[in-house]
């Protein structure tokens, strides 16, 4: 199991958003291995496939550069031109190898570990300058693989070109005897078959790497179950303070509404547990809207600012019931308390006009059953 500095266990699988960091910072799973396989192969192949063409082409540029004729040797101008040909005849006959290393060294790298660019993994860090943390690394699991791959590899390329060795050992002695055109091509041809048949025995350290290096980068990242809770917790947001933004949000709304509460034409109450504070304009609305709910203490506040700005209070139990219970501040009244609702303005606008009001039965307002609350 990894552990931490502190050596807390770290046992749980790591998080999306712990990859996500790690990428970020460039720690990727990489197999030096699998480049290393992946580019002696592609050069093998490439050489066994083109070689004989370009080291044709070779003698020809190396024959056009050693034989040329007199006027050209005291001619500064002719000669210097004749090397300028030569050097750009050359690059052009080993760019497509030259570009070929270069694709594959770009490209080898993002099978494993995909596409990354960080400049935070370029950034000097001091932590790495630690003797401590460099005598860990010097014993850690990932030295004593590298250690093991150095040595896998020196006894597999040396297994390897000795068994090659042996099986050609009789062509290697009948290049004496040969022509010598045949002599040099066929030399040529053991060699490339020689360096793919050691290439293909890196195939079997870059199997074993391969999977090491993805298990390694797991195991780096693992997280203690302290780690995994902190991490909820600032995705998520820690309770507390989403319990005090929720609180303060709640508080800053009820003051909005409490504000509103002057603005209203009458208050509706329970008497004393609930408190409904509308408003309408005939001229500027088409129905009733709620300026503020609230029950018990927020109630209380209600009714208290409606006495100090002279606004009619109305103790209609189950109407302020109803009201409280599907109404929505800064929203228009239910259409089912329409008539009800009606019939309180109905009174309270006959007070103000004109002093005096027909009697209204506040206890029994035509209240649906489908909003009345008992």
């Amino acid at each position: 199991m990894a552990e931490n500095e502190d050596g807390t266990e770290k046992s749980e699988e790591p998080s999306e958003k712990k990859l996500r960091d790690a990428r970020e910072k460039g720690q990727i799973p990489r197999s030096k291995e699998l480049t290393t396989l992946l580019m002696t192969l592609s050069a093998a192949v490439f050489l066994y496939l083109y070689g004989a063409q370009m080291m044709n082409d070779f003698e020809t540029l190396l024959t056009r550069g050693l034989s040329f004729s007199r006027d050209v040797a005291f001619d500064q101008k002719k000669l210097a031109d004749l090397i300028i040909a030569i050097m750009i005849e050359g690059i052009l006959m080993i760019l497509p190898f030259l570009l070929l290393m270069l694709f594959i060294a770009i490209v080898s790298p993002m099978l494993l570990g995909g596409w990354a660019f960080s400049t935070k993994a370029m950034a000097p860090s001091f932590s790495k300058l630690s003797p401590i943390k460099g005598i860990k690394r010097i014993f850690s699991a990932q030295a004593l693989m590298e250690l093991f791959k150095a040595l896998a590899k020196f006894l597999l390329v040396i297994s390897m070109a000795t068994a090659f060795l042996y099986m050609i050992f009789s062509e290697v002695l009948g290049l004496g005897v040969e022509p010598k055109d045949f002599a040099l091509a066929h030399s040529g041809k053991i060699i490339v078959e020689a360096f793919i048949f050691v290439s293909l025995s890196l195939l079997v350290v870059a199997l074993v790497d391969v999977p090491f290096q993805l298990w390694n980068h797991n195991r780096q990242l693992k997280m203690t179950k302290q780690e995994v809770k902190e991490e909820f917790k600032q995705q998520e947001g820690n309770p507390e303070v989403k319990g005090r933004i929720r609180q303060v949000q709640r508080e800053m709304s009820q003051r909005r509404m409490m504000q509103k509460v002057p603005e209203a034409d009458v208050v509706i109450t329970n008497p004393t547990h609930f408190a409904v504070a509308l408003k309408y304009d005939p001229e500027n609305m088409s129905e009733p809207v709620v300026v503020a709910i609230g029950s018990d203490f927020m109630a209380a506040q209600i009714r208290t600012i409606a006495q100090e700005h002279n606004i009619m209070v109305v103790e209609a139990p189950p109407l302020a019931r109803a009201l409280y219970y599907n109404a929505e501040v800064d929203q228009p009244i239910p259409y089912d308390l329409f008539k009800a609702v009606a019939a309180v303005l109905a009174y309270v606008f006959q007070l103000k006009e004109h002093g005096s009001a027909q009697d209204v039965d506040f206890q029994n307002l035509p209240i649906p059953e489908n909003v009345r609350t008992e």
